[in-house]
């Protein structure tokens, strides 16, 4: 594992210039992934925020080979380039070792990509396949999709009379992607650095697919101020909203346990997308049930008992 000493002597692979939103999570994410898998690589990435915002025609800020997809195929795109180089390799054409990343907003992984991403773990191609979650569809209008959490706020599930915002719990898509049995599957975030780039580094060691969820806070749709990016993403964490895990091999670790487990209000209460939960405080409480539910059946499948007196020598 680098130090950040070692880290800030790397070579920057996603330029200054591009055209992200002050305080925008997905850009860090790429920065931090990419410092952990070094310029041997080749990205893919999906239609969305992150594609927008860095390729706009003539321009790019990829300073690694770099392939623009459609919403729903970028994992199938990276899984074609994987086996034309693992049939070039054998023909002696390539001599590189190379690693084969493929980006994805929540749209695109949870919802539109879904059958792409399936198909490629299935099939078994060594890649990485990072999804950068800000749980709406940011880039059209900030709609509502299958990572959006229960009772958020977005336009098409707007918070008024009729809909107190979404009405349905977010879709767990690391333990999807878990049930797909591949090598390695991990959640990060970007306000852990050390945790995120550990998990990309032993991603990419894999014989096999891997998968990677990070959270990716927006200001834009979840309505904070844009300084506060890296702190919410933390908050998530110590509230357990984005339980930091890993599944390697089969086997489940927590990689980070807060010291003290806040309450969900701490991470809704600096969110617009949440403001209506005042009016309705029995939206938080079914909302930090949900939470507190999988947690402990995280808990439960990384072999933590909870039994009163191991959970106090944990604490």
């Amino acid at each position: 594992m680098p130090t950040l000493k070692e880290l800030s002597k790397r070579e920057d692979l996603l330029a200054p210039g591009h055209r992200a939103c002050a305080g925008c999570a997905a850009t860090i994410i790429v920065r931090q992934v990419l410092l952990a898998a070094g310029k041997d690589v080749v990205v893919g990435c999906a239609t969305g925020c992150l594609e927008v915002v860095t390729t706009i025609f003539p321009y790019s800020a990829w300073r690694v080979p770099y392939i623009h997809n459609a919403f729903e195929n970028v994992a199938s795109t990276v899984s074609g380039v994987e086996a034309a180089y693992r049939s070039l390799k054998r023909q002696g054409k390539i001599s590189r070792d190379m690693h084969f990343i493929a980006f994805g907003g929540d749209g695109g992984t949870y919802d539109i990509g879904l059958q792409a991403l399936s198909g490629a773990a299935e099939r078994g191609h060594r890649m990485l396949y990072v999804c950068y979650d800000n749980e709406a569809y940011m880039n059209t209008g900030i709609q509502r999709s299958g990572a959006t959490p229960f009772g958020a706020e977005t336009s098409t599930c707007p918070a008024g009379d009729v809909i107190p915002g979404k009405t349905q719990y977010h879709k767990d898509m690391t333990r999807i992607m878990a049930a797909h049995r591949i090598p390695y599957v991990a959640q990060a975030s970007p306000s852990h650095w050390k945790d995120l780039v550990a998990k990309v580094e032993k991603a990419l060691s894999k014989d096999g697919p891997s998968f990677l969820n990070v959270i990716s806070p927006c200001h834009r749709g979840w309505r904070y101020p844009m300084e506060k990016t890296i702190e919410i993403a933390k908050i998530a964490v110590d509230t357990c909203f984005w339980p930091l895990y890993e599944v390697d091999e089969g086997k489940w670790h927590i990689t980070y346990v807060p010291k003290e487990k806040l309450p969900l209000s701490e991470f809704t209460s600096r969110q617009g997308r949440f403001a209506h939960f005042k009016k309705h405080p029995e939206l938080l409480e079914a909302a930090q049930q949900e939470v507190d539910r999988r947690w402990r059946e995280l808990e439960a499948l990384a072999g933590i008992s909870d039994s009163p007196d191991e959970r106090q020598s944990r604490e």
